[in-house]
């Protein structure tokens, strides 16, 4: 039985479709598993004279040399760049020396290390004075990434997206925590997936099947002003549910989102993350219509994924 959904947080209006799953194609084949490492990778050790001159490490080693943990680069075909266009900045963080282990695959404070990171190159970027960082992850081809060492990016811009305006103004017009809310709904319909430090759900408007949603309940509007022990917590559950999906869809390509309030924007927010498996196939409709068709019922997802021992 199909019953149309809006996502409470974002918006967006989804038809819950569960029959589409009986079509003869409904996943893609999306791999996310890297290879063995070709000889002209320019993320693995040893290679980072293939990249701009890197900005940041964690680690030891001088810079442009191996040794580091984490190491972040510029992109070498930037979104934006800081020449004379002024729009922003975009960087590459490389999430481990390692070819072949992605983030749920990393221990936990290998992993954590990698959004610290991601955070504290945003509040860098913001404190220089650009307007709004966008920090997220492309693993696999189907995600978008084109190399598939383990890496993050993030898009620093001198304007506000107007996908986060409209968020800022769905809080603003809420009056209340539209993520509490979320998570609220999420387990009156038995959306929740994880309960612990940090909160996992499958969104019940969710748009795309087996997407989770993460998010601290005490977290304040901006991801680049987290602590440490928040990130932990956060980076704990973006392990669990990778870990889940995984072992629930095998080896998929995924994108992880963080959406952050710009820190000039005194309107309510609460930052937040969507773990989304590219596993959907849409189409005309959805491009025709902006409404997304999900053949995966929210509560079956969710119920699934608590079910599957990662």
């Amino acid at each position: 039985m199909q019953e149309v959904r809006t996502d409470e947080l974002t918006g967006t209006t989804a038809i819950v479709a569960p029959g589409r799953a009986t079509r003869p194609v409904v996943f893609a084949n999306s791999s996310s598993v890297p290879s063995a490492p070709p000889p002209d990778c320019p993320f693995c050790p040893g290679h980072e004279s293939m990249t701009p001159p890197e900005v940041a490490r964690k680690g030891g080693g001088a810079a442009d040399t191996p040794g580091w943990q984490v190491r972040v680069v510029p992109n070498l075909y930037p979104i934006v760049d800081g020449g004379r266009d002024g729009l922003g900045a975009h960087e590459v963080i490389v999430s481990s020396p390692a070819h072949d282990r992605q983030l749920d695959a990393l221990s936990l404070d290998a992993a954590t290390a990698v959004f610290v990171m991601m955070r504290d190159r945003a509040a860098h970027h913001l404190d220089a004075g650009l307007t709004y960082a966008a920090p997220f992850v492309n693993s696999g081809r189907p995600s978008g990434a084109s190399i598939e060492h383990p890496h993050a990016q993030l898009v620093a811009l001198s304007f506000v997206p107007p996908l986060v305006d409209t968020l800022l103004a769905r809080f603003a017009r809420a009056g209340r925590d539209l993520v509490v809310d979320n998570i609220d709904a999420a387990a009156d319909r038995a959306c929740l997936v994880r309960k612990a430090g940090a909160v996992s759900w499958c969104p019940p408007g969710g748009s795309t099947p087996y997407v989770v949603r993460i998010a601290l309940p005490t977290a304040g509007p901006c991801f680049d002003r987290s602590t440490h022990a928040d990130l932990e917590h956060f980076t704990e559950a973006v392990q669990d549910a990778l870990a889940r999906l995984h072992a629930t869809l095998g080896d998929i390509a995924y994108n992880v989102v963080v959406h952050s309030a710009p820190r000039a924007d005194r309107r309510p927010f609460h930052w937040w993350a969507d773990v989304t498996p590219r596993v959907g196939v849409y189409g005309g409709f959805e491009l025709g219509t902006g409404v997304w068709v999900n053949p995966v019922a929210p509560e079956h997802a969710a119920a699934t994924l608590r079910d599957t021992q990662p």
